[in-house]
């Protein structure tokens, strides 16, 4: 029996058929053999009396925006094809980025409060050979799932939504005034919430596969050393199975949890989740320092995240993709809650705008999902954080690449570094990076090249220019805000989703 055998069994809930199911569907990715969806369909007929003004798929996340629109009185309906329950696992998250639940009105300060489970300082980023940096308050709040999707569910609840669970998408029909849903719901617009695996979406991409796709394994266990820090990036060894292992760990309520996770492009050739899982329970022992059995474990945790160069343009009117359903999240997080609530308010304020002036064709609401370089530029941080199937290069290049990175951000401060840690990159920061890294060590620098490839060197160039660009035209667009409240509606309307765009997009969102 393998390890990964041995722990799974000892939890409830037929977790190891559940990893064998996740390796399936992985392999249908990576093989790009699944048949597409056919699950949205065009009419020129007008559909007549409508409803609703959202109907939202996808409850899990989906709740938070659909909470969002109806506590600004929009008329939403909310669909989750099982019952709408959070995970037992926390959402982990940084302090500053839960204001946006009091920003909306979606909680108060007291039900904040009660939402964190957890919390822990300081937290590590180190590599294999090279020096530890230690930050504070980054991702180190712990949220409580099972708690805030319950009390949004109330708020949205009493703000006029309705929940329709145990209820799964299983068509929508587009019509020139609005789209019939499951041919049961009429509304102006439907919003897909159900993640990369969205049948919606799957159509839309027409079986292209990812760019990119993040693997991860882990497990919430009791009976480790006492320990109340956190790794948010940890590596403590070479490449090994064309692959750079990466951990991260935090206190949980019930134990500490403990993920492994790394980069790879969609060949079928690439391990799968159960083979990782194994090389993580193998790995454990030296990571931790704390021997297998005596561990109890709770939970297991696996995945697989893919990524897109770019966001999914739909090409349908009245269809609005969002969180990891539109593939606007960074190739380097997991997207999930913490992409959904960082741009929460952008996207609440732009459907609500949207909905106010009738712009719901498929041009008038892409801006909604726009182009952002801070996003683009990540591309080549995660190529250079992976290694081709047949690749030859230094096992510890890696690790000597960002344990040089990450020390020269840590002289630069906690202005370059913390935003970095956040998935938030800025033009400022990042020049004073490369320029600092480029003149102390010149040779690392060289041998990445090679291992990125000169076609995605100079296409990240073009995203770099970008970032400047956007940086300079939000400075100028604050300056010109007090011009705005003279535009008409619909103009008004474009020039806030530019104004987003060029916010977003230059990292100009994050605050400390």
């Amino acid at each position: 029996m393998s390890l990964t055998e041995n722990v799974l069994s000892q939890l409830p809930g037929n977790i190891l058929d559940k990893l064998r199911q996740a390796d399936r569907i992985l392999t249908s990715v990576r093989e790009d053999n699944a048949p597409v969806p056919m699950v949205v369909k065009e009419t020129q007929q007008p559909l007549g009396a409508i409803d609703w003004d959202v109907v939202i798929c996808g409850g899990t996340l989906g709740i938070l925006i659909g909470c969002a629109l109806a506590v600004k009185g929009v008329r939403v309906a909310l669909i989750e094809r099982s019952m709408l329950r959070g995970r037992e696992q926390e959402w982990n998250i940084s302090c500053k980025e839960l204001q946006v639940f009091l920003e909306l009105n979606l909680l108060t300060d007291a039900e904040l409060e009660q939402a964190i489970a957890t919390q822990y300082n300081p937290a590590r980023v180190s590599f294999f050979g090279g020096t530890e940096v230690w930050v504070r308050d980054v991702l180190n709040i712990g949220v409580d799932p099972v708690y805030l999707l319950e009390t949004l569910k109330q708020r949205f609840l009493t703000s006029g939504g309705k929940l329709f669970e145990n209820t799964p998408f299983t068509e929508a029909v587009v019509h020139p005034d609005g789209v019939m849903v499951n041919n049961q719901f009429k509304t102006r617009l439907l919003i897909d919430a159900m993640g990369y695996l969205s049948p919606i979406i799957q159509q839309a991409r027409q079986g292209q596969k990812p760019d990119a796709l993040c693997l991860v394994v882990g497990t919430c266990a009791q009976g480790f050393p006492e320990n109340h820090t956190g790794d948010l990036l940890l590596s403590f060894t070479p490449v090994q199975n064309q692959c750079q292992y990466f951990w991260e760990a935090f206190p949980a309520r019930d134990g500490r949890t403990t993920y492994m996770f790394t980069y790879m492009d969609a060949n079928p050739q690439r391990l799968s989740l159960e083979a990782l899982f194994e090389d993580y329970l193998r790995l454990m022992p030296e990571y931790q320092g704390v021997e297998l059995s005596q561990l109890t474990f709770k939970r297991a945790l696996f995945g697989f995240f893919p990524s897109y160069r770019s966001p999914l343009k739909t090409p349908w009117n009245r269809i609005l993709p969002v969180g990891d359903s539109s593939g606007s999240q960074s190739p380097l997080s997991f997207g999930g809650f913490g992409a959904m609530v960082r741009h929460l308010q952008r996207l609440t304020l732009g459907i609500h705008e949207a909905l106010q002036i009738d712009q719901l064709s498929a041009k008038q609401i892409a801006p909604l999902q726009p182009y952002q370089p801070s996003l683009a530029v990540t591309w080549l941080f995660q190529k250079a954080m992976s290694v081709d199937v047949n690749q030859k290069i230094d096992p510890n290049q890696i690790n000597q690449l960002l344990s040089t990175v990450f020390q020269q951000m840590q002289q630069l401060g906690e202005s370059v570094l913390k935003p970095f840690l956040q998935d938030v990159v800025q033009f400022p920061a990042l020049t004073k990076t490369l320029i600092k890294t480029g003149v102390t060590h010149p040779g690392l620098i060289g041998k990445v090249i090679p291992q990125v490839g000169l076609g995605t060197l100079l296409g990240w160039m073009v995203h770099y220019g970008n970032l400047g660009i956007y940086s300079v035209l939000f400075w100028l667009s604050q300056m010109l805000e007090p011009w705005k409240k003279n535009l008409p509606s619909i103009s008004k309307y474009y020039w806030n989703r530019w104004s987003d765009a060029w916010k977003y997009g230059s990292g100009s969102d994050y605050s400390d």
